[in-house]
């Protein structure tokens, strides 16, 4: 009976463990989700390691005597400070006198799950690839660098030798020439700005170089410049004979969920080995007891070993039964997955960024998607909805002539003479690279024959697949957010009626350069949703023949509707 019990309790251990660790890791997931849904990042750094316009987070967890201070922080900072609370008044001076922004609707697990995401970013001891310099520069940070160099097309004013003047200077000891950094990086995100302000730096290289102003780059963060800047001290890699130095490097918050897993697989195995010697202990006790059990009352020793043990009638029941419970549980986690696709991230064909479209310059959703409000489908843009703008926008900020030369070849449009080009679907490939080699070469005047020739190929790459041998046609955009065949979805069900706003379920799109499905578009996600939201009753006509909720609203016994209470969790809305 005492080792029937042991093996009960040996197996409840285990199996809390690891839906304990389970339960760990996806809170840290969680975390992430709520840290970007709420922009904490905007005060501070997604590193955790470096102060903002609020402090850094790692560590903030012991920094505060008493975690549920730390709640009443986090809910309203005000408050706190108000009571002459000591550690809460002491951040408020050192930033600058600006309160925290305040949280209400955050419970004690959201701050818990987010605090487990800010531990698991700053605490991790992920490592850069290959070595690092004397500047604790890496190879992996100068390829980072060369890749957001290329895509700027920085190399249409600067020489990728960094060593020649061209229509901007030359970059190499660019970082010396700046008494201030974060001149630099102003310089670099506004330029015009910062002549305008009369900066003596500024102004002398306006002068010296034809007062051409340089190209502004308002999206790139500081990790991206820095990345450039190490691309452009070692433009040609790192030297042979550097050391292989392990530097730390933050953690991107799309790598939480890898980190957790992994984290959470070497906890298994610790687990599995702590375990399977405690178990291969107790059953050497086990047979050894036997024996001696057997050699008092039947007078002969007996011949029980650890196999013996293991293949008891018992051990196997007890194991069969956890292999199956383990079996069910993983199966029914997988199962509750299959089929989402949340943080798909397709590469496009074009690298449109949302981040300069709907970021910088507030487009709003709909100037593109104008399916949205009136259709089942938001649609994905017609290429003439790109010349609205780009028939005058002609080289783009981010990525030069590259990516709107896509658009033109696809459509037939020609930028030089700002009309299409007649008989265009007849025309051979070499026709239609005759005619933008020339506008990439005329808007890309350092460019040698090699580069024009490569930028083109790239082009060609892009719009060409096996279904589509020619650059003049649609583009082959790649769908991000798809539901099963059997779900109805109606944009304008939403949009126009409900007047739900398209973060709501696509994410902060206007801080994303590669769009990715924001949310998990689960049968359960939008459940809840219906559950909590409120309808839009006031001065909405398509819910005028819910006279019972409109009257209850007048004599003040409703306050609001919710979607489920008009039918939102009826299974035939959604499915027909």
């Amino acid at each position: 009976m005492i080792h029937k019990k042991m093996w009960k309790t040996l197996f409840l251990l285990v199996f809390v463990a690891a839906v304990s660790q389970n339960i760990i890791a996806q809170s840290a997931e969680e975390g992430a989700k709520l840290f970007e849904q709420n922009a904490c990042g905007a005060c501070h750094t997604k590193d955790m390691k470096t102060d903002l316009v609020g402090p850094a987070l790692a560590g903030v967890r012991d920094r505060w005597d008493n975690i549920d201070e730390l709640y009443e922080w986090v809910r309203n900072s005000d408050q706190l400070i108000k009571k002459g609370h000591k550690y809460g008044n002491a951040l408020f001076e050192k930033y600058n006198k600006v309160p925290m922004n305040a949280y209400p609707n955050l419970t004690n697990k959201d701050i818990e799950s987010i605090l487990l995401f800010i531990e698991s970013v700053s605490g991790s001891d992920a490592t850069a690839d290959g070595g690092a310099g004397k500047d604790g520069i890496t190879q992996a940070l100068i390829d980072k660098g060369k890749e957001v160099f290329d895509k700027n097309a920085c190399a249409a004013c600067h020489s990728k030798d960094m060593k020649t003047d061209l229509t901007g200077p030359a970059l190499s000891g660019v970082v010396d020439r700046w008494p201030d950094k974060k001149d630099l990086y102003r310089w670099i995100r506004n330029s015009s700005e910062m002549i305008a302000e009369g900066h003596k730096y500024s102004v002398e290289l306006f002068e010296k170089y034809k007062k051409v102003p340089m190209l502004p780059y308002p999206n790139l963060t500081n990790e991206e410049i820095d990345a450039i800047l190490a691309y452009i001290q070692y433009p040609d890699g790192l030297p042979a004979d550097t050391a292989a130095v392990a530097v730390e490097a933050p953690v991107a918050k799309d790598e939480v969920a890898s980190k957790s897993f992994w984290g959470s697989t070497i906890f298994y195995i610790l687990l599995v080995v702590v375990l399977g010697a405690l178990v291969l202990f107790l059953a050497m006790k086990l047979a050894h007891l036997k024996n001696l059990l057997e050699e008092k009352y039947y007078g002969e020793k007996g011949n029980h070993s650890i196999f013996s043990v293991f293949t008891s009638r018992n051990i196997l029941k007890y194991a069969s039964f956890g292999l199956i419970v383990f079996g069910l549980f993983f199966t029914a986690v997988k199962a509750m997955n299959l089929g989402r696709q949340q943080n798909y991230e397709p590469e496009q064909p074009i690298l449109f960024s949302h981040v300069t479209h709907a970021g910088v310059n507030k487009i709003d959703c709909q100037f593109c998607h104008d399916g949205a409000s009136k259709s089942k489908h938001a649609v994905i843009p017609a290429t003439n909805t790109c010349l609205k703008c780009h028939k005058a926008i002609k080289v783009g900020s981010e990525y030069g002539t590259q990516e709107l030369t896509k658009i033109y070849a696809s459509i037939g449009y020609d930028p030089q003479t700002n009309q299409f080009i007649q008989n265009y679907d007849e025309m051979s490939q070499e026709e239609v690279k005759k005619i933008f080699t020339s506008w990439i070469a005329k808007q890309n005047q350092d460019f040698d024959d090699k580069a024009v020739n490569e930028q083109w190929d790239l082009i060609v790459k892009s719009l060409t697949n096996e279904l589509k041998s020619k650059v003049q046609g649609p583009i082959m955009w790649k769908k991000i957010h798809n539901l099963p065949d059997h779900v109805y979805f109606n944009h304008a069900q939403h949009v126009a009626v409900g007047k739900l706003d398209c973060t709501e379920c696509h994410g902060p799109v206007e801080e994303m350069k590669v769009v990715r499905q924001y949310s998990t578009l689960s049968m359960g996600w939008c459940i809840n949703c219906h559950r909590k939201t409120e309808v839009q009753f006031a001065d909405n006509p398509y819910y005028n023949n819910f006279a019972k909720f409109h009257e209850e609203i007048k004599k003040g016994t409703r306050d609001q509707v919710t979607v489920e209470e008009i039918g939102g969790l009826d299974c035939n809305k959604c499915h027909y």
